[in-house]
């Protein structure tokens, strides 16, 4: 990262500056690589005469003037992209007159190209610090500034930004730098409240747009012109009113940025930005083909988060990047709460947050690089790997339970309060709590040492005897941790007892209690009978992992996962397997029979395809290997099973075909796939549009079945963005030798976008492919320092991640993993993802150890 700016630095040039306006003028008309970028900023300075620096990245600096006086930009440190100034004054205006650079990594200024109609589409992403790959600017959160923005832009453009346009006049005639003559307009965007640079915005492009109104709001949602027909805006504008509704009512505090356009971006890294006014999506989520109901509640999820950082992170923002936890943690419970309360999702939304949103923290929680959620962050570096489970997951997990620590209306409350008093300003964690503590009248900070300073996650499990009649003599719930991380904290938790009755799996007894120390006795629960499930942390009060006893886990495996009335237990039940089989305390054939046994109870869209998907994992990576092949063939079988139960046209029916296509190996399989797309034998109901067609044909790539000519030809029948990210996907999955050359050579040349990137390394990273693969176990290494020394950060990233050899599992790998650390000393946030890769790794091979233990 250019710069990699520091904690230290950052609060020392706050201490120095005060900014108060930026005035940006762009033109976009200049040519395909760089465009022009005029800033002038005014900012006053606590010591005049001090020396500090403006950012601006990857730029050819052709004039720099402060206070009336040119700067030598000679100075100018493209590897950093810092451009010194000495000699401040009190106040001061700085102009700086350059060329700045495109970008197809998703960071920056982004530049795409349609296949289809070859329009033009640009779309900012500044977080965490790339507003000044687009202008000058003192890139950090907590120098906020008003921002006045004038583009030059092709004619038929829509430009959008924070503000809305107060001009769009038409040029008779526009002569470039260059000498280009074209149609032009050029916009206005009067100044903004003041922002960090992080969520400022510029989206530009022939963009198609539908409007609506709601409470006073002007509202707009944008997409590619080709993607146009596809647009469901009822559906968006359907959510972002309940939000708004909603977020009004509870925030006290009117959405303070005046007009809130949704704008769906290609190529975009994320799932969305929260820029002020003109939030950034993912373009998957405009869906051109059919999709499950759990991907539209996802969507739902993602516009309520980002609505939730209008307030929570865009009026307030936190001073520095240890506070990213909060800002996250708040939007996604914030969302998760909005989706209960106020849409069709109803209480589903809490059953998805317990099995995909904790699912993740857990994960992310146990990994050799966990952190306490609020995290020490000294540099940018440090922040980019950070956008983790922790920070989303586990933070919004622990602000459930503060919710029920302190009362949903006291939270409310003090959130209204701490709005209130900190709007347009930047904050730190502690005047949240303040905030709390003054509504609840709690004191709060044993509770923010215990759960927000300190790492990894406890263990509950039942601890019981019982009588020769089978009552309980006592009952303890038993809490661990591992010696590295020996918190014990407090937990409020419910304990539910399941019986059968009638067939169905019920709750006979619910006690409700504190969990203290590493012992609790559970007194209510004296002579009681023993039930055929026991569920430690029903309702999902605390942010645990559970266990289950030898009873509970056997009515489960044998059919009793199916026979629950309620989704929340069965989910917590799924979820309590999952962990127990990544923990090597449940055999990977047990949990995929489990999987077997109760899939086609499962109502929760999400937690339908959670589950497929880690039934499917866990046969490839932590069975047996000489019980893999047995593992995915019973999957399959139930699948193909449920394929031809499922109604015709339904969400069961979509999801089960696409978890048999993932894990598609044998003959018998890849012509039961082969006849779905060729339409010889095509499941009642079922819709083979253009995505699901993808699907079928990467499985087939991946068997052998398919080869490039049949890619170029799918190519040819839809030969859009999508399309051309597809067949990259299948190109790179061709199982031979020479393909997968071609595709390391192509991932590591650093030229192709960051989407295309993406989906290249998805497909040469096929789990069918494991021996094809082995040769680049080494050659990893022998790049992955080049590469995050010389990418950009989420390239970087994407590759040290994606390519680790995480499907080679043995030790060699781990011990190869830990002497590139030792012998490369690479950056930290780089040995981070390796030991996180290393980790993996070591999880399965125990996973796989007590799987072959079975035998």
């Amino acid at each position: 990262m250019a710069g990699n700016l520091t904690r230290d630095e950052a609060r020392e040039r706050a201490r120095l500056l005060k900014v108060d306006a930026y005035s940006v003028e762009l033109d976009l008309t200049e040519g395909d690589e760089r465009f022009e970028s005029i800033t002038t900023v005014r900012f006053s300075c606590a010591e005049p005469g001090a020396t500090t620096f403006i950012d601006l990245a990857e730029a050819k600096i052709r004039k720099a003037v402060l206070n009336g006086a040119e700067i030598d930009v000679s100075a100018y440190d493209l590897e950093t992209g810092r451009l010194p100034l000495s000699g401040l004054a009190g106040t001061n205006e700085l102009r700086v007159d350059a060329d700045c650079a495109y970008m197809r990594s998703g960071e920056g200024l982004h530049r795409f190209v349609d296949p289809v109609d070859q329009h033009v589409y640009l779309h900012s992403q500044f977080e965490t610090a790339d507003a000044h790959r687009m202008y000058a600017c003192f890139d950090q959160p907590d120098l906020k500034a008003a921002f006045e923005l004038t583009v030059l832009a092709p004619s038929d453009w829509e430009v959008i930004s924070n503000a809305a346009a107060d001009a769009a006049d038409e040029l008779e005639e526009h002569h470039g730098r260059h000498g280009t003559l074209q149609t032009a307009k050029r916009w206005h965007f009067p100044p903004t409240p003041v922002l960090s640079t992080y969520i400022t915005a510029l989206i530009a492009g022939p963009y198609a747009v539908v409007r609506d109104e709601h409470d006073g709001i002007p509202l707009g949602v944008f997409c590619r012109a080709s993607l146009a027909e596809h647009l469901d805006g009822d559906n968006i504008f359907e959510v972002t009113k309940q939000g708004f509704d909603f977020f009004h009512r509870v925030f006290g505090i009117r959405y303070p940025f005046g007009k809130y356009d949704q704008i769906f971006v290609p190529e975009f890294n994320a799932g969305a930005m929260e820029n002020a006014g003109a939030v950034t999506f993912l373009e998957d989520y405009i869906f051109r083909s059919r999709v499950t109901d759990a991907v539209v509640e996802r969507r739902a999820e993602t516009i309520l988060h980002e609505m939730a950082h209008m307030w929570f992170g865009d009026l307030v923002t936190m001073r520095w990047w240890d506070d990213l936890w909060l800002n996250e943690s708040f939007a996604t419970y914030m969302s998760i709460l909005c989706q209960a309360e106020a849409t069709r999702w109803g209480q589903t939304a809490w059953t998805t947050f317990a099995n995909v949103e904790k699912s993740w923290a857990y994960r992310q929680d146990q990994l050799p690089s966990t952190h306490p959620i609020a995290a020490d962050i000294p540099d940018m570096q440090a922040v980019e790997v950070n956008f983790d489970g922790i920070t989303y997951a586990k933070g919004a997990a622990v602000l459930k339970q503060l919710v029920a620590y302190v009362g949903l209306d006291n939270f409310l409350a003090g959130v209204r309060d701490y709005f209130g008093e900190h709007a347009w300003g930047n904050t730190e964690l502690k005047d949240l709590l303040s905030a709390l503590e003054r509504t609840s009248g709690r004191d709060l900070s044993s509770w923010s040492k215990e759960w927000l300073e300190t790492a990894w996650v406890n263990t509950l499990r039942p601890s019981f005897t019982v009588d020769p009649e089978g009552r309980f003599l006592h009952f303890e719930v038993v809490q661990e941790a591992p010696a590295d991380y020996p918190t014990l904290r407090s937990h409020r938790i419910a304990i539910g007892l399941y019986s059968r009755v009638d067939g169905a799996l019920v709750r006979v007894k619910r006690v409700e209690m504190d969990i203290v120390g590493a012992r609790t006795a559970v007194t209510e629960l004296t002579g009681e009978v023993q039930p055929d499930l026991i569920l430690l942390n029903d309702d999902d009060l605390t942010y645990t992992k559970i266990r289950l006893d030898e009873r509970s886990l056997r009515t489960l495996v044998d059919g009793g996962i199916a026979d629950f009335t309620d989704p929340l237990p069965r989910a917590l039940c799924w979820a309590a397997a999952w962990d127990m089989t990544r923990d090597a305390e449940m055999t990977t054939r047990d949990y995929v029979r489990l999987v077997i046994a109760g899939v086609h109870s499962v109502t929760d869209m999400t937690v339908l395809q959670t589950m497929l998907r880690q039934a499917r994992v866990s046969a490839q990576q932590y069975g047996d290997p000489a019980w893999r092949e047995t593992g995915l063939a019973e999957l399959s079988a139930a699948l193909r099973g449920l394929i031809a139960s499922a109604a015709p046209g339904s969400d069961h029916q979509l999801a089960f075909v696409n978890a048999f296509t993932a894990g598609a190996t044998s003959p018998g399989d890849l012509a039961f796939v082969q006849a779905i797309l060729d339409g010889t034998s095509v499941p009642e109901g079922l819709t083979v549009d253009a995505d699901l067609r993808w699907t079928l044909i990467h499985a087939l790539v991946s068997g052998g079945v398919l080869s490039g000519e049949d890619i170029a030809a799918e190519l040819r029948r839809d030969a859009t963005a999508t399309g051309e990210r597809s067949a990259a996907l299948c190109q790179a999955t061709i199982p031979t030798a020479e393909s997968k050359a071609e595709a390391w050579a192509a991932i590591t040349g650093g030229t192709l976008s960051g989407a295309v990137l993406r989906s290249t390394i998805v497909g040469f990273m096929d789990p069918h492919h494991v021996d094809l693969l082995r040769p680049y176990g080494e050659r990893f290494f022998d790049e992955v320092g080049r590469i995050y020394k010389s990418w950009t950060s989420d390239s970087a990233q994407r590759f040290a991640t994606g390519c680790y050899p995480a499907l080679l599992i043995d030790a060699a790998t781990v011990a190869r993993t830990q002497d590139y650390i030792s012998s490369s000393a690479p950056p930290n946030a780089l040995r981070r993802l390796l030991l996180e890769g290393a980790d993996g790794i070591s999880r399965a091979l125990r996973a796989r150890a007590k799987d072959t233990s079975a035998v």
